[in-house]
């Protein structure tokens, strides 16, 4: 059984947070960076870890796992931030994400991904898109464009750091 509104081939990038591997569409991602010196933001939530620049555009930075109920991502060699385009009211934002490490990118085909489930997660299933199966490992599938609510996005914005495309 296949999940709802994934009706062609896709390729994903795949990632870790805390030892669990996750993926986000590859249309969705704009570039991957190294590690680098996130500004912090006085009186955002703890997952906004803050801002960086990005060739002369203020980019807001996320920690994923934060946002997902684990522990606080802490820099390593592999973590690194993956710059995203979210769609959210007709709006398209430029967002960076924590992650321990990227993995790889590969194909799935709409039938190897079925739905979320509505328990035994860490987090809200309505971030997942659906969960696919690779080499006996279950990847849960994100929808980055669910994972923030307008109201969590307003409080970025009160901040005057957030960035538009």
């Amino acid at each position: 059984m296949s999940v709802t509104g994934i009706t062609e081939v896709r390729q994903y990038l795949t990632l870790t947070l805390d030892n669990e591997l996750f993926a986000v569409d590859v249309a969705k991602v704009r570039e991957v960076l190294d590690y680098t010196t996130i500004t912090k933001i006085p009186r955002t939530p703890d997952y906004m870890r803050g801002v960086l620049n990005l060739r002369g555009s203020v980019v807001p930075v996320i920690d994923l796992r934060l946002k997902f109920g684990m522990s606080k991502t802490e820099n390593s060699r592999n973590t690194c931030i993956i710059v995203l385009e979210i769609h959210l009211d007709d709006e398209v934002l430029i967002w960076g994400a924590l992650a321990d490490a990227v993995q790889e990118v590969f194909e799935f085909e709409p039938e190897q991904i079925e739905p979320a489930p509505k328990f035994g997660t860490k987090f809200k299933a309505e971030f997942l898109r659906g969960i696919g199966k690779r080499d006996e490992k279950f990847i849960m599938i994100l929808d980055i464009d669910r994972v923030f609510t307008t109201e969590e996005l307003a409080v970025v914005r009160e901040s005057g750091n957030i960035s538009e495309n």
